[in-house]
């Protein structure tokens, strides 16, 4: 399955991958409104976390036994079976905020206003997710990743 993963040595913490995220889990698809208008604001689904000179844009990995599906109280987060990618559905999450406490790399974040769960999508639909195609020194990846590689890094 294809993945976003970040070159930590690329990544600069610019924050355009969280700016672009919120664009384009936007109402209006227009970035100066989405920013400056939309109510609720939209939310990025990825954070960047900066650590002294190293930042990194943390994102849901969509792990093949994913702890957030098998926690969630109502059945919002599930596996599409034919990409593979772990879903929300917002009209079930109840924001019990469940998923966010087994996560292991803390990639669902709370969208406080709508007391929903929000997690990276990989942007369905589109041929690359826009935070990476919007990354201004490549240090995001989008590119086939094994569950093996993926198993090691989390420990």
């Amino acid at each position: 399955m294809r993945r976003v993963y970040v070159k930590e040595e690329a990544c600069i913490g610019c924050l355009l991958c969280e700016v672009y995220c919120r664009w384009q889990h936007s109402q209006s698809q227009d970035l100066l409104k989405a920013f400056k208008k939309e109510f609720p604001p939209p939310s990025s689904r990825v954070r960047v976390e900066t650590r002294g000179q190293v930042s990194f844009s943390v994102h849901c990995q969509h792990c093949s036994q994913a702890p957030c599906v098998y926690a969630c109280l109502t059945g919002a987060l599930s596996r599409d079976p034919v990409s593979g990618v772990v879903n929300i559905d917002e009209e079930k999450c109840i924001g019990c905020w469940t998923c966010l406490l087994v996560c292991p790399l803390g990639a669902i974040r709370r969208d406080i206003m709508q007391a929903k769960a929000v997690k990276c999508d990989l942007c369905q639909g589109e041929d690359v997710p826009v935070c990476v195609a919007n990354c201004p020194n490549e240090a995001l990846v989008y590119a086939e990743v094994p569950d093996m590689v993926l198993s090691q890094a989390l420990g």
